[in-house]
């Protein structure tokens, strides 16, 4: 990118109604001291170093380029950052896990480096949030705390790292980022495969196969897929999700499914529970009542 593109427009977004932008002044690595201060205390959290310019690029949301002729968005370091995150998961995984077979592996990976983990480790480690340049639409709808972004965030940071220093210096920071997920995800059930286990769910529970319906909204720069799990022909609602694509938001509607027939299970069984003591109360009140009519001679 050139060399004064972003951080002339960092500049240019610092100026708002009370003169000042957090999330650009946040970032401006080498606008200010007291910028690049800031901006290392991201880099610390990440365990890397990455140079100003490829910084800004990596935060920038492709609202705020839409806004600022010039400017470039993160969305090409976050391609490049989804295969390094995915190259060394699997790598990690398969040295990890010798007598899984590669759908077991395939699904803790998706789990390890899925929205929802991601956006984890943007919110709880790197605390990314506001450093994120964003339009001021995407800004005034809470963009800098959407799970979607934080997670292109993530990506696009790995990127940068392999672009600045390789792959072994991107592979250590991955480590850096999701290895404790990895490690969590070999404990989990169904999070692994939420559609799937939403399925096998309703087969368990003698209900009809779950499709789904999903739709689109927003500006082209910003487009945001929600999608609703149904219930076979009768149109039964079970988890609502959204996501930047229309795969993440039907996970996101599948685990939410997932978490209700779970709940509707439980509520049943508490049901088939207290049904089979009261009979059992019931058949140990007559057994008993039999027998004292017996000593009674009746």
């Amino acid at each position: 990118m050139a060399k004064e593109t972003n951080q002339d427009n960092a500049q240019d977004n610092t100026q708002t109604e009370n003169g000042n932008n957090t999330n650009a002044g946040r970032i401006g690595t080498s606008i200010t001291p007291e910028g690049e201060m800031t901006a290392n205390v991201l880099l610390e959290a990440l365990g890397t170093t990455i140079e100003p310019d490829l910084l800004v690029e990596a935060l920038t949301h492709r609202s705020f380029s839409h806004e600022h002729e010039g400017a470039k968005n993160y969305e090409r370091l976050e391609f490049l950052g989804d295969a390094v995150l995915e190259l060394v998961s699997t790598e990690t995984l398969y040295k990890a896990h010798p007598d899984m077979n590669e759908g077991q592996l395939a699904k803790m990976r998706a789990k390890a480096v899925s929205e929802e983990s991601l956006s984890k480790i943007a919110r709880e480690k790197l605390h990314v949030g506001p450093y994120i340049l964003l339009g001021h639409g995407e800004a005034e709808q809470g963009g800098a705390d959407k799970s979607s972004i934080l997670c292109d965030i993530v990506e696009s940071l790995i990127g940068a790292t392999f672009i600045q220093h390789g792959i072994d210096e991107a592979r250590r920071v991955v480590h850096h980022l999701v290895d404790d997920t990895l490690a969590e995800v070999a404990t989990e059930g169904p999070a692994l495969d939420w559609k799937t286990s939403l399925t096998v769910k309703a087969h368990e529970m003698g209900l009809p196969d779950p499709h789904y319906q999903t739709s689109v909204a927003g500006p082209e720069y910003a487009l945001e897929f929600t999608a609703r799990a149904i219930l076979g022909d009768g149109g039964e609602v079970i988890g609502v999700g959204t996501g930047s694509s229309k795969r993440k938001a039907q996970l996101a509607a599948a685990e939410m499914g997932w978490k209700a027939l779970d709940s509707r299970k439980g509520e049943m069984g508490g049901k088939q529970n207290g049904k089979t003591h009261k009979s059992h109360h019931r058949s140990h009140r007559k057994s008993n009542g039999g027998t004292q009519d017996a000593a009674q001679g009746k």
